[in-house]
């Protein structure tokens, strides 16, 4: 961690939607925020503690918001229990880390095949899907906002090149969720980490392959220093979702400006992760490519079609766990071909002319 440099702060985002203040009771109360990200963890990180912050701002102090990076309070992949217990009142992370509490959560982060950041904020927000998303957090005594999002995801870093599906028997990737089981089933031996504990594990080849988020993010990561094949667009992250989870009965405990503070506050980050991300992928790929050497590669066609064929046999596994997995799943594929029908038929298609004429 000391040797890589992060970039450190955030500009707040501006343009929340404008709310009646109440009269404010001297001290307000306390929102306790733990996260899965590092502190100044650039893109992830530093967008977590500009939710922390802007809820704050926007509340004008009603709530004292206390943020807590990764290890500052409980370990990255011990926010869950530490909310669902009440000992902090919500989590910034993301929900299919807890794919072991029950695998219908992947599918309001990510999974293979799946939504991307326009589709899935159409499904949450207009879509059904945030009451879907309820009945499985009710379970564990949660409530999530989408609060980030990073857009595609690269394929990942590998020290050799994938050439076909053969190549990944054998291979230890660090990828978590539903793609990790699309990759183990093509012969991967797959694990979790949390970000801080990734380049580690690279460079000493205890994994061989990792994926993490894009080039704005990975470029920090310094991953190119064990792994210099990096791959454009993978099947497993189209479209990761973000999450501020809150305790349920805290959040019940909330008035309505509270929780429409705190609902404005992370639908602002929500976008405003994602057009950052826009934003600088390019930047730091081509910083990627001509300053560190970098090798950019694309999966070929057959290997999509593995991981397609991989991904429907996760599909069906997961949808067999119980019913509530099977109603998630029904939801999503449902949703995201009549969604991404009318994407592709208009923005999909003035896309691929536009870029066609420009040969971009």
């Amino acid at each position: 961690m000391e040797r890589r440099k992060f970039l450190k702060g955030a500009a707040i985002g501006a343009g929340a939607t404008a709310l009646a203040t109440p009269a404010l009771a001297q001290g307000g109360k306390t929102m306790t925020i733990v996260s899965t990200w590092p502190r100044d963890f650039p893109g992830l990180g530093v967008s977590a503690q500009r939710l922390a912050d802007r809820i704050g701002v926007l509340s004008e102090g009603a709530l004292n918001v206390e943020y807590f990076a990764a290890g500052e309070r409980v370990g990255a992949l011990d926010v869950f229990d530490e909310v669902a217990s009440g000992n902090s009142q919500a989590y910034i992370g993301a929900d299919y880390y807890w794919t072991g509490k029950h695998p219908a959560l992947a599918y309001f982060t990510a999974v293979p095949f799946g939504m991307s950041f326009a589709e899935i904020n159409a499904w949450c927000l207009y879509g059904g899907g945030m009451e879907i998303w309820d009945k499985v957090q009710d379970q564990f005594g949660l409530k999530g906002l989408p609060a980030g999002n990073t857009g595609t995801q690269a394929g990942g870093w590998f020290n050799k090149e994938i050439e076909s599906a053969d190549d990944f028997k054998g291979l230890k990737m660090r990828i978590p969720g539903l793609g990790g089981q699309v990759l183990a089933k093509l012969g991967a031996s797959t694990v979790s980490l949390p970000g801080g504990q990734i380049y580690e594990n690279l460079v000493s080849g205890t994994i061989d392959a990792t994926e993490w988020v894009g080039p704005y993010n990975d470029y920090f990561m310094k991953f190119y220093e064990a792994a210099k094949y990096y791959y454009t667009g993978g099947m497993h992250e189209p479209g990761a979702q973000l999450s501020l989870t809150s305790n349920k009965s805290w959040w019940s405990s909330l008035s309505d400006w509270e929780r429409a503070v705190i609902t404005a506050a992370a639908l602002e980050e929500n976008a405003n992760s994602y057009f950052e991300a826009m934003a600088l992928n390019g930047e730091y790929l081509t910083k990627l490519v001509d300053e560190q050497g970098v090798e950019v590669r694309s999966f070929n066609d057959e290997t999509w079609d593995a991981m397609g064929e991989a991904a429907q046999e996760v599909f069906e596994e997961t949808a067999s766990y119980d019913a509530l997995a099977a109603e998630v799943n029904d939801a999503v594929q449902a949703k995201m071909r009549e969604i991404g029908r009318g994407i592709s038929l208009f923005e999909g298609q003035f896309v691929n002319q536009r870029n066609r004429i420009l040969d971009l």
